[in-house]
């Protein structure tokens, strides 16, 4: 065997103390994280498949530590904790700070416009991604949005709503910026409660019906047990973001490397959210059926009325404020990009609807 030269020895032993001292070494960080949901409402479980998943890829380099909302704080504290770094992050739906900036409004939700499809593509590939980014980052916040659900369940109470007519005058839990303003325009009243309050008030009369998420979400919330009615499709939110404030310093403190995994896992909840929520939504809305809630479907010549105003207020809102206008254009601008591919390629498109579909007994008898 030839031996080494001490040469060689001095060199190698030269080469891994260099590499030693080159090498940054992250020590592991450890967050605090907590959300507007509390345990008893099943958004809270898009906040925990994120964390879940940051735990496990981060390896020894961060760890989470999650707690439910409202045990920390109460849910309207979590902005500003994260934005002074009393916490290093929490979990939000952006419209609730729209008092803080209109353009958390979209950043949201949509009345009538995004289906949670369009949603994701604006988010990854038509600049919805740095548009996050710019709005929290005004508030010494860096945003990941990791959630999306599609359309929401709709107004549920018991009082019958059959139509945009029977919104004259009633007092409808709603919650948004821009969804409170169409819903005013259509006659009716917006009452701001948080989604814990909902079931008591339609419980009680408080209010004449309202709304709070997917049916999935509601279902699970016990609206079924106080609601008698449900007004279809949740115009007022065609679809939901949801997402990660993190503190600015604290997101700075992590390496490139543990900052990209927590991109990556952001981006894998919000794939699985949206499916997930479908799925749930699929099976809730055949439970309110079987519970006897009677649904009620807005006419399409209420949803074009409903569009109508819809574009009013967004035109109304774009000339009160610069970022609101910023964002709204770039819904739009997708919205009309996207169509150029959208409509050549319907009906199998993401807007698809079918109602001649092969025979699911036929092809389970073949199996």
């Amino acid at each position: 065997m030839k031996k080494l030269t001490h040469f060689t020895l001095t060199s190698l032993a030269a080469g891994v103390a260099f590499a030693a001292l080159t090498t940054t070494v992250h020590a592991q960080e450890e967050w605090t994280m907590t959300t507007t949901w509390p345990d008893n409402l099943d958004l809270i479980k898009i906040d925990q498949h994120w964390v879940e998943l940051v735990n496990k890829l981060a390896g020894d380099e961060l760890q989470i530590n999650f707690r439910a909302g409202g045990t920390l704080m109460p849910g309207t504290e979590v902005f500003d904790a994260t934005e002074t770094g009393s916490i290093e992050a929490a979990g939000d739906w952006p419209g609730y700070w729209a008092g803080l900036n209109p353009a958390f409004s979209p950043l949201a939700t949509t009345t009538s416009l995004f289906n949670g499809v369009d949603y994701l593509n604006w988010i990854q590939q038509w600049g919805g991604r740095e548009l996050y980014e710019e709005i929290y980052g005004q508030f010494n916040m860096v945003y990941l949005p990791y959630g999306i659900t599609n359309n929401e369940s709709g107004f549920m109470g018991r009082t019958p709503i059959e139509s945009i007519a029977d919104l004259d005058g009633k007092r409808l839990r709603l919650s948004g910026r821009d969804q409170g303003r169409v819903l005013e325009e259509l006659g009716g009243s917006q009452v701001t409660l948080a989604g814990g309050e909902v079931y008591q008030a339609i419980e009680r009369g408080v209010i004449d019906a309202g709304e709070f998420s997917t049916p999935g979400v509601d279902y699970n919330a016990g609206f079924a047990e106080v609601a008698e009615y449900w007004a279809t499709p949740g115009w007022h939110q065609s679809a939901s973001v949801f997402g990660v404030m993190i503190n600015q310093d604290a997101w700075d403190a992590l390496s490139e490397d543990t900052q990209e995994t927590l991109r990556i896992a952001a981006d894998a909840t919000m794939a699985w959210s949206l499916a997930w929520s479908e799925r749930q939504s699929t099976e809730a809305t055949q439970k309110f059926i079987d519970e006897g809630v009677t649904i009620n479907h807005f006419s399409e010549e209420d949803l074009a009325r409903i569009q109508e105003v819809t574009n009013e207020v967004i035109l109304r809102g774009a000339c009160e404020d610069p970022d609101h206008a910023k964002v709204y254009q770039s819904m739009v601008a997708y919205l009309e990009h996207y169509a150029t591919w959208r409509d050549v390629s319907a009906p199998y498109n993401m807007s698809r609807v079918m109602d001649n579909l092969p025979s699911l007994e036929e092809i389970e008898a073949c199996l």
